[in-house]
């Protein structure tokens, strides 16, 4: 099985012509001020056109509040909304009231205690990301290009559905697949020739690590 692949942090024409060319069933963009990917909610309207009937369009915050969500919905109509930030079950369903748009909860891991943090958002969230805990001093809950141990994945409940975040890149998502299995995997820094800067040429090159992982596994 092929997972869900979100290429996140999109900002150009040419990383989402890659995105949607290696076959990216969501691609993400990021309303953190204080991320070098943060694009604007007006251009991430435009950018998210070419992936109509393609692949789902994602908006990432962070403890957004609804008038900054008002805005992003309006203007980039995405298709499903990442909350990356400390938000509550009850926010979370408030939102998903709000706009009856999916939601998907990101959550830092580090150990196998943190999948508890989950239990309170099932039936709540319609998905999870979890993410490799922030490195002490980074301003960015997520894209710190930093992996956490895949094994105590082992440990999550049957049926919860997520994607896999944190420090994934071409040379390691054969391992991430083998040890975790996981529904989806989400990468932004790993394709980056900068902070920021998304290379067309690493999206091809992840997707090609993806499909060979895909085709030592069916061997």
């Amino acid at each position: 099985m092929t997972p869900d692949i979100k290429i996140c942090g999109l900002k150009t024409d040419a990383a989402m012509a890659a995105a949607l060319a290696g076959g990216a069933s969501h691609v993400g963009f990021i309303f953190f001020a204080k991320s070098p990917r943060y694009v604007e909610p007006v251009e991430a309207g435009r950018l998210r056109e070419a992936a109509r009937g393609k692949a789902k369009a994602v908006s990432v915050t962070v403890d957004a509040d609804d008038a900054f969500l008002d805005e992003i919905v309006a203007k980039m109509q995405p298709d499903m909304l990442q909350l990356h930030g400390s938000e509550t079950p009850g926010r979370v369903a408030g939102i998903k009231a709000r706009y009856g748009l999916p939601v998907m909860k990101a959550l830092s891991v580090s150990e196998g205690a943190d999948l508890d943090r989950i239990k309170p958002f099932v039936g709540i969230a319609d998905r999870f990301l979890l993410d490799s805990k922030p490195p002490k001093g980074s301003q960015l809950p997520g894209g710190n290009g930093v992996a956490f141990d895949w094994r105590v994945l082992a440990g999550l409940d049957a049926g919860v559905d997520y994607m896999l975040s944190g420090g994934l890149n071409a040379a390691n998502i054969g391992d991430a697949l083998r040890q975790a299995n996981p529904p989806g995997i989400d990468i932004s820094s790993g394709v980056e020739s900068a902070p920021g800067v998304k290379d067309p040429a690493l999206i091809e090159q992840f997707f090609r690590a993806v499909g060979a992982a895909r085709d030592n596994r069916a061997a």
